[in-house]
């Protein structure tokens, strides 16, 4: 399979998870791709899915900007923390913040929406090393050695020893002449050998040089001519392109980390209706600071905040901001007339105050007409009353977080449920359940789960990935006092789960309205989580009660964390997973 990778400033910070994919029943090819990204520094985790890896690449591109962005901000406040140029500092970006609610409308205005599908090709040149720079084996020749005369004296004339003199440095010159041509002769052959070495490994170089090379541009070519698929795809109203390309619009569209965005897309091509569901920042996620005081007697930050008044202002207009942006973004963007209508259905997931328990509701829901609604002069309107001559359905006030019905419901029954795999055949006491892929690990903890409901007629069905609040598997028990709806979330964890994760499993349950929800974990639980799943129906399953939930029913396996982390290239301490 092949990758994705990051470019940034502040790469260390950046986790990038193991890349996997969602293949279809039969395994002949890949549903979706998928990737989760971390960052330790601004403590915020991300996963991102496309059905091609070049889409999913654009956006692990588009989000390591936006993060790249937040941590200059991150840096600079950091510099700065201290005394009063801090409180100053923060008391602007306090006031910064708020300012950008009333902009969220009016921001996108100025903008062209359309997917710039040229932009999106990657025309990068081939960086990578085509010069063989290791320098060709070569040696100096020695000089033939030279005959040097012996000094004959008068009295070697005299006694006759001129000649033996000759003959004993002649001989000597002999030997050191034969010696020179040796050396000469296995210089010239260790040459010969270093140089066949060098030009085969020369050879060798320039052929998987060009090998990559071809391979990179043909792997280019390959994801543009996908991009061109895609955009071909969007001219003919193709369903699965239109649903793409519109999550496309609304993933480049920048909030400038005010919210996180998560939304749902249908399509009805024979309507020519795109649906929409879009989660809704809750008031809690809303900036509430007014002020920072620099108390010099303490050398403490004093913050002071806004009213409950214009916090519920605030909150309102943001809502209908974001309806009013969202539909402007996607029917700009239309630029094939594949729009017809378009449905936005904004939820907010929010503590109710009354009961204590987590809830996610419709609190606004409005069906446009593309002709009425790009007759509007969006930069003239007043958000709510704009929404409401759209006969757009919401309480008074969304402050209130009154559910609402929506004018037409995404169709999430059956499109969800995919064919399961059993993975128990495949398992032995050798397996490590927290190295397993994790697509797996999902099907077989629905398998162990359907033979444990099997006793009572209960049924188990395995769910895809989306952005739906991440249900693994839904169970349905028909026993009627324990029964019911049960949603199941596998967490294929080799660090201890945190209270983030039951949090959004309650909050999926109360979403789906399911009577039980259990999180099955490969780890531990914090004790955060177990504090929060405390009185509510929730199980917390451990990687031990996993173990022996499997050995019930004949499975044998086995969990090492450990070994885990080496082969999934994960950092080897037990931090707290968001």
């Amino acid at each position: 399979m092949d990758t994705v990778v990051v470019h940034s400033r502040y790469l260390k910070h950046i986790d990038l998870g193991k890349l996997s994919a969602r293949h279809s029943a039969d395994g002949s090819r890949i549903l979706r791709y998928y990737v989760d990204l971390r960052h330790d520094l601004l403590k915020v985790h991300k996963e991102l899915n496309a059905p091609e890896l070049f889409l999913l690449q654009h956006k692990v591109n588009a989000l390591v900007s936006q993060w790249d962005e937040k941590t200059d901000e991150f840096q600079k406040r950091r510099a700065i923390f201290g005394g009063k140029a801090s409180a100053e500092q923060l008391t602007v970006d306090a006031t910064a913040a708020i300012d950008r609610l009333s902009r969220i409308l009016g921001h996108t205005l100025g903008i062209n929406d359309r997917i710039d599908w040229e932009a999106m090709k990657d025309r990068s040149p081939y960086g990578g090393k085509m010069s063989f720079d290791k320098p060709q084996p070569h040696r100096l020749k020695a000089a033939e050695p030279q005959y040097y005369a012996p000094d004959i004296g008068f009295w070697d004339k005299l006694f006759g020893r001129a000649r033996s003199k000759i003959e004993t440095a002649e001989t000597v010159h002999r030997h050191i002449l034969e010696d020179w041509r040796k050396a000469e002769i296995k210089a010239e052959q260790d040459l010969a050998r270093q140089t066949a070495a060098w030009t085969a490994e020369k050879a060798s170089f320039e052929y998987q040089a060009e090998a990559a090379k071809q391979a990179f541009f043909a792997a280019q070519v390959a994801v543009n001519a996908k991009i061109d698929r895609l955009a071909a795809g969007v001219r003919s109203g193709d369903e699965a392109s239109v649903v793409e390309h519109a999550s496309l619009v609304l993933d480049e569209s920048d909030y400038d980390e005010l919210f996180e965005k998560m939304f749902e897309i249908e399509y009805n091509r024979s309507s020519k209706t795109l649906l929409v569901q879009y989660r809704l920042p809750s008031p809690d996620d809303m900036p509430r600071i007014k002020t920072v005081r620099f108390i010099s007697a303490t050398g403490e930050l004093k913050e002071t905040y806004i009213s409950d008044r214009e916090l519920k202002a605030n909150y309102d207009s943001v809502g209908y901001q974001i309806c009013l942006r969202t539909l402007h973004e996607l029917l700009e963007a239309d630029e094939h007339d594949n729009l017809d209508r378009v449905l936005f259905n904004g939820y907010a997931n929010y503590v109710d105050r009354a009961s204590g328990r987590d809830v996610s509701a419709t609190i606004m829901s409005v069906l446009v007409e593309r002709k009425a609604f790009l007759e509007i002069d969006l930069s003239r309107v007043d958000p709510k009353a704009c929404f409401k001559s759209l006969k757009g359905v919401s309480a008074s006030a969304l402050s209130a977080l009154a559910p609402i019905a929506p004018v037409m419901k995404l169709n999430k029954e059956d499109r969800r449920f995919i064919d399961a795999r059993d993975q128990s055949e495949f398992l032995d006491d050798s397996t490590n359940l927290a190295a397993m892929d994790w697509e797996d690990f999902e099907h077989l903890v629905r398998e162990v789960f359907e033979k444990e409901f099997a006793s009572r007629g209960g049924e188990v069905r395995i769910t895809q990935s989306s952005s739906d609040g991440g249900v693994d598997a839904v169970a349905f028990d028909p026993d009627p006092i324990t029964g019911g709806k049960i949603v199941i979330q596998a967490k294929r964890y080799t660090r201890t789960v945190g209270v983030a994760a039951v949090r959004d499993l309650y909050g999926t349950m109360q979403h789906e309205q399911a009577s039980r929800g259990i999180l099955v974990t490969t780890a531990d639980y914090g004790p955060d989580a177990h504090k929060f799943s405390s009185g509510k129906p929730i199980t917390l399953m451990t990687g031990g009660n996993l173990l022996h939930l499997l050995g019930r029913h004949g499975i044998k396996a086995k969990i090492d964390l450990r070994e885990a982390r080496k082969s999934l290239n994960l950092r080897d301490y037990g931090d707290v997973a968001n």
